[in-house]
């Protein structure tokens, strides 16, 4: 893997989040933006003309009125990628599809079908699912705990890996003169028999341009850290600090190189949020114009959200922030330790939610000032690149049109892309077959 320059990703999230007066009232943004495929292609298509290395969808499957407005009507991810891939041509697509809810055949099938679509540049955002209430609308009572929904997506994964490797690179002939389109000998069955999945594979479908589609994991948890350190390429996080961010790093690669892999391989890619304005000042003035007097049902909804659906409703906002007991489900152990920190510090419930508006890095100034933020994380190495949340249009043109150049400038940040596929794009190595490397590795001796 190389690290020559910062990595850009951008978040799409239509009418957007939950923070402050809410995306949705900017009259630059469609009403209709989570549902509008032209949205997201005017998007995707901007991004790639500024070079960005891909597009990035979240997704959830359980929603109440109180969710953030975008969660409440949105495009699943890869039917609204496959729709990207063909009116874009060299830009990532990056789809989150949970392990919890989702069978690995199936995950594996249609990202090898986005990759195939959009010629190698798929990849996937591994998710548990966070809120309890999805069990409910997949025929389950329980969302079950962390540490179990942990073990199944790492055998989730193991799986939808394995059937990526079902055809070995000329398993297909090109050669009408054949006697066979399929040489037998190049398809393998998987015959996977686990705690979660049996699966006898092989995929039907070829191997992927990329050799398989890069794979993002963004938990924090001792779990989520070693489901990264394991199989990764791309450590998503919402570290607000460059010393938070070089803390997971550092942790996370040291697991990466006890399971055998190089520490190196791995790219850490913080959320990032903006807001750009001719001086920091104004800027600044702009952010909290943005983020003050928010719908207070929308924010204790979003709070409840990230505490396994607890109803915060039930307190005085204004009172100490309360005591409570989470479900067995609730798993979200950043959050758990800002309770911690919120009861040490005496802060009261109202206060916990006006905090919660900075959970990533949000950086108010000018281009430069932002620029000269995304070097210090870098040059640091607290971030290998960041995943910016396309959220106010002026925002969004700003940092296209002045901060990149800034960047490219600076030697940071490309000035046109260097590969086709999404890996080749992020520096990271093409995945071999692994049952033609096999063979190989016995055919060689011979050669020497």
């Amino acid at each position: 893997m190389t690290r020559e320059t910062l990595k850009l990703g951008a978040v799409l999230i239509g009418i957007g989040d939950a923070s402050g007066k809410g995306l949705w009232r900017d009259p630059a943004v469609p009403l209709d933006a989570s549902v509008d495929i032209d949205w997201y292609v005017k998007q995707a298509r901007e991004a790639e003309e500024a070079k960005f290395d891909f597009v990035f969808i979240v997704d959830s499957q359980y929603i109440t009125p109180d969710f953030p407005n975008h969660h409440l009507n949105r495009l699943e991810p890869l039917t609204l990628l496959s729709a990207v891939a063909g009116a874009t041509s060299r830009i990532g697509l990056v789809a989150t599809i949970s392990t919890t809810y989702s069978e690995p055949f199936d995950i594996a099938r249609r990202l090898a079908s986005l990759d195939l679509i959009s010629r190698g540049r798929a990849g996937w955002n591994i998710v548990t699912s966070q809120d309890p209430g999805t069990a409910g609308n997949f025929s389950g009572s329980r969302h079950g705990d962390y540490e179990t929904r942990y073990r199944r997506a790492t055998e989730s994964v193991e799986v939808v890996q394995g059937l990526w490797h079902s055809y070995e690179e000329d398993a297909f002939t090109r050669d009408r003169t054949a006697a066979r389109f399929l040489d037998p000998a190049k398809q393998h069955r998987l015959d996977h028999r686990g705690e979660f999945f049996s699966v006898t594979g092989p995929l039907n479908i070829q191997r992927s341009p990329q050799g398989q589609p890069p794979l993002v994991q963004a938990g924090t948890s001792p779990q989520g850290r070693e489901l990264s350190a394991r199989h990764a390429d791309i450590v998503f996080s919402f570290a607000r600090t460059p010393e938070e961010s070089l803390d997971l790093a550092s942790d996370v690669r040291a697991r990466a190189e006890a399971a055998g892999r190089d520490p190196a391989e791995l790219l850490f890619i913080p959320a990032l949020g903006v807001t750009i304005a001719d001086t920091n000042e104004e800027a600044r003035a702009v952010e909290r114009a943005r983020t003050s007097d928010g719908d207070i049902r929308t924010a204790l909804g979003n709070l409840s959200r990230q505490f396994a659906g607890y109803d915060f409703s039930l307190h005085d906002l204004d009172a100490p922030f309360p005591e409570i007991v989470l479900p067995e489900a609730a798993g979200i152990s950043r959050f758990h330790e800002e309770i911690d920190r919120a009861k040490g510090e005496g802060a009261t419930l109202r206060q916990v939610i006006e905090a919660q508006v900075a959970t990533w890095l949000r950086v108010a100034g000018s281009p430069q000032t932002i620029a000269d933020t995304l070097e210090q994380w870098y040059e640091s190495g607290a971030a290998d690149g960041f995943n910016l949340f396309v959220q106010h249009p002026a925002d969004w043109d700003r940092f296209r049109s002045e901060v990149v150049p800034i960047l490219v400038r600076r030697g940071l940040f490309r000035d046109e892309y260097t590969a086709k596929t999404l890996r080749g794009n992020l520096g990271l190595a093409s995945v071999p077959n692994h049952h033609a490397s096999a063979v190989q590795s016995l055919l060689t001796p011979a050669y020497q």
